[in-house]
Order: C-alpha cells, then structure tokens, then sequence
C-alpha cells in the first residue's frame, strides 16, 4: 500500500482534471512537488505548484457557475449533499484509505475522519429546515424580514492534518449557502480531496460550483488578492493565520484564519483515574498528536501519582502501525526533527521524561516516527507548557490550588481548547466560567463541538472575522443578512374583499 506510486495531481477546474496554465512536467519539473507517504518516506506522486494564472483559471469558472448555483432553492442545493453523503458511506474504505496513505493516522483514525465529514455535510443537508431567517411586525403597519444571501466565491486553505474533515468544514455550509468554491488543499496530502470533487460530481454536482487548485505560497496569494474572491478561510500555523487576516484586511475581504493551540487540561483530585487516564492518553496522541485539540498539558491539582502512573503505562503500551489501536507517523522529516529536538530541550533543561517516543526514531529505519512521550515538569515557565507542538507529546506539571491552574490557563495566548476532569458540577462550573478558551470541555478528552454548536477558538487561536467556521457560524460567514422593511398603504377602494 505504501509503496506504489500514484498518478500525478491536477487541479480540478470546471468539473474536470487540467494540467497547469504553464508548461508540462517534462520541461519545468520545479512546477511540482513530490508527495511522501510517511509511514516509509518514500515518494507516492508529485503535486502542481498552481500559478497565479492557475487560480484565474479556477475562480473564472466558479463566478461563472455562481449565477445558476444560487439562483437554485436551499433544498435543490442540499439535495445534491444527500447523494453525496451517500457516496461517501459507499467509498468509505477507500477515502479512508488514502488518508492513511498520505497523511499517516491509523485506519480507524481514518474511518472516524470519514465519518466526522459525513457529520458535516449531514448538517449542510439539514439547513433548509435548521437555517431560519426571521420575520416581525416591528411597529404598527411596519414588518421587518431577513434573509441569507450568498457571498459569490469564497476559498478554503486547508491544512495537511484533516485531509477530508478539514474540508467539509468549509465546503458543505458554503455550497449550501448558494456560494461556490476554490479549495486549495494542503501539497503535503493532497490525494484524498481528489476522490472527493469526483464524488461530489458523481452526486450531480454542477461543473464549476466546486473546484481545487494544489500549490503552496503563490496559489495562496493568488486566492486571497483575486478580486472575486469575496471570501477566504484558512486553518494552520497562528503566524502564517495572522499574515493571511492581514492581508484581507487591507483588501477588506471576509476572512476567518485559525490558528495553533496550546490546550491545557486539569485533574481535580476527585477526578476518575479510569477515565481521565484514558481520555488523555488517546486525545494526546490520537492522530500522532497532530490536531489543534490536542490536550497537549495535563495540570494535576495536587499530588495525583495513581493518575500519572496510568499515564505512563497506557502511553508506553502503544505500538507504531496503521491498525486499530496503533499510532502512525507524523507528517514530515521536519516535524519529527522538531519534535526530537523539543523533547531533548525539554530534557536538557531539567524536566523528566517519563515515556520516551525518540526510541521510535531509533528502531524505524524508514519513516517519520516518533512515539508517545509523556514529560514531568518542574519549572512552570518550561517552553512546552507554553508553545505548541504538533505532536504526541504530554507536558504534566503539579499545581497546588485552582486558582494556579487557572491563572497558568489564562496566560496562555491561545485560546482554542481547555477541559476539567472532576466528579463535581461546582468544581465544573468553576473552571469553566473562567477558562481562556473558546472550546470547553468537562470529562471529556478534546472537547469539539458538534453541529449546531461551531468549532472556532479565541485569541491567537483566530484571526479575522469573529465568526467560527462550522455549525451556526459557518453560516453567518458563508452569508450576508439583507434585512427588508415593509409598509403598505391602506387600499382605497377595498370593497371587492367584501
């Protein structure tokens, strides 16, 4: 399975797979980039670098399809999601399939993937009925209504961590909606969304509504400066989120960019050990760790040995593979070198490491490996505490009191997820009411909200619009309000209503 090459990537433009606007591969091979699969590091294909002329290509054809597309009814528009959402039922295995292949997760990480954007687009289908504008007589004589138009075509710049998931956040709300769609996925996976557009074809999807284009720095560019493009989303990195809000700003475009985490969880001593052990365990190194829910610090109030001694036995238990129950590799040789190095520092500088996942990196010859590694802290300002890290590494300190996890949580600059295992609702509702944090979980591992509720986070976690990208936020992002008032004269002659 990770061995064969397979073919190379085009874009997808107007319901069709095209080369590039530039010259083929065979004159200008730095128009591409190989893609490495990383359980072995060996190469699978290569990827377009898209031109500006590429992306012109891509957004001609959706403000062409735009008219016809949002002149059909909402329910027109989710129907063709129900067949889709059908075809994605029928060709889970092999969706699943590639995102194992070029992305890494293990195969049940992957079905659960599948079936998190089936969710998504299971929530699209639902917004003929759930997507209710409003109607008021505001004054005597006078009524108000709104309604939600769409914007035109809009774009998502997705990253490599969610090669289906990630997309549907955006795409399914947006199609809906009436808007149509250039999507650019990650070069690092960009496979799996090549299985999607055919399907979303196959559903009966119109030519153009939905179209990809593969690249790095220059399609992104393209994208956000095309005048056309009324609206742009992206997830990654809080640095490249925050150059991207900025550079629609000057453009004043709608932008919703999210950015990295650094996700605290806290064990109150009454917590269950059972429990709270477990959902750690597979929320830190579910995916390789590479998810922006990550509960990447665990703060235990007190001295809770039986509970990091759960911890430590359940992470060292698990074994590197691409079976249910084993973690895969993470994404590149340059996350796993910064990985290692991070974990090295974080030793070097004193701290314990009490599961260490570089012996992975030293027994797998082929691949990006590296395992489970849990890190006891001592010093409270210890860089892991504090940035983020894309990976299966636990950060655990002991705080004394609350009041000290609390204020550590706070001063964290992001603000994407926390969570607090306890036995008690006032010990709940303590932390949650002052937590830092847009996505709040108790007793529960990485606490992502479900449809109607919208995945989106707080402080260098987002930048732009202060929308969040999926559920009830999707929609209000995907959409503007016209609101109408009305009044009528009194008829003069009514009497034929006699």
């Amino acid at each position: 399975m990770f061995t064969q090459e397979l073919p190379r990537i085009r874009n997808w433009i107007n319901g069709q797979f095209v080369d590039l606007a530039a010259s083929p591969l065979s004159s200008e091979p730095m128009q591409y980039l190989p893609v490495t699969s990383p359980h072995n590091a060996k190469i699978i294909g290569h990827v377009p670098l898209s031109s500006a002329a590429d992306v012109a290509e891509a957004v001609a054809a959706a403000k062409e399809a735009f008219p016809a597309w949002s002149g059909r009814t909402m329910k027109d528009r989710a129907g063709i999601l129900i067949r889709f959402h059908a075809l994605m039922t029928k060709h889970a295995d092999a969706l699943s399939d590639m995102v194992v292949l070029e992305h890494g997760k293990n195969k049940a990480e992957a079905l659960a993937s599948v079936s998190r954007g089936q969710d998504l687009v299971e929530y699209a289908m639902s917004l003929p009925h759930v997507s209710r504008t409003k109607i008021l007589e505001v004054s005597r004589g006078i009524t108000c209504y709104d309604s939600h138009v769409p914007l035109g075509v809009v774009s998502s710049i997705v990253p490599f961590n969610f090669p289906l998931m990630v997309p549907l956040w955006t795409l399914s709300v947006a199609i809906v909606m009436g808007n149509t769609m250039v999507l650019k996925p990650s070069e690092k996976v960009p496979y799996t969304m090549t299985k999607v557009v055919e399907l979303l074809k196959e559903a009966g999807l119109p030519d153009g509504v939905v179209n990809l284009v593969n690249g790095t720095v220059e399609a992104v560019n393209a994208l956000i400066d095309h005048p056309d493009v009324k609206a742009v989303t992206f997830a990654g990195t809080s640095q490249i989120a925050e150059i991207i809000a900025q550079r629609c700003h000057r453009l004043n475009k709608r932008v919703l960019a999210l950015g990295g985490a650094k996700n605290y969880t806290v064990s109150a001593p009454d917590c269950d050990i059972e429990m709270t052990s477990t959902d750690v365990v597979e929320s830190y190194s579910g995916c390789s760790g590479e998810s922006c829910m990550a509960p990447s610090v665990l703060l235990t109030i007190g001295h809770q040995q039986d509970l990091i001694d759960k911890i430590v036995s359940k992470s060292a238990a698990i074994r590197p593979g691409s079976l249910d129950g084993q973690m895969g590799p993470v994404i590149d040789q340059v996350s796993l070198d910064t990985i290692t190095r991070r974990i090295s520092e974080a030793e070097d500088s004193g701290a314990r490491i009490l599961v260490d996942g570089r012996r992975w990196t030293k027994e797998r010859q082929e691949g990006y490996w590296v395992g489970p590694t849990v890190i006891l802290h001592t010093n409270k300002q210890d860089a892991l505490l504090h940035e983020e890290l894309f990976g299966p590494v636990l950060s655990i300190l002991k705080v004394d009191t609350a009041e000290e996890a609390i204020a550590l949580e706070n001063a964290n600059p992001y603000g994407n997820g926390a969570g607090i295992y306890t036995s008690s609702g006032a010990t709940a509702d303590f932390f949650i009411r002052r937590f830092n944090a847009g996505m709040c979980g108790i007793n529960v591992g990485s606490p992502v909200p479900r449809e109607p509720f919208s995945f989106g986070g707080w402080n260098k976690s987002r930048f732009g619009n202060h929308c969040d990208i999926t559920g009830d936020g999707g929609v209000e992002f995907f959409s503007m309000r016209k609101k109408v008032t009305t009044k009528w004269a009194p008829q003069e002659n009514a009497s034929w209503m006699s």
